[in-house]
């Protein structure tokens, strides 16, 4: 989950999290596909936490491709 502050002057109802009252200056959490929907409105809403990439890098493959190859040598 993503993470946003309301920077609005007065609470909002925000339907998206269950009708949920946020007051100014308050921290929520919201999903991480909506982030970018909270965060393109700069007068309201700013990012604290942006949301985690859940794909795989493919650096974490590389060195165990390069260890497989690497044992085959000698």
């Amino acid at each position: 989950m993503a993470r946003v502050r309301y920077i609005g002057a007065e609470p909002v109802t925000v339907p998206e999290l269950g009708s949920r009252t946020v007051q100014p200056d308050e921290i929520v959490e919201v999903p991480d596909q909506r982030f970018e929907g909270y965060v393109c409105q700069p007068s309201a809403w700013e990012g604290i936490e942006e949301p985690k990439d859940d794909k795989p890098s493919a650096k974490k493959t590389t060195p165990v491709a390069k260890a497989a190859t690497g044992s085959k040598e000698g």
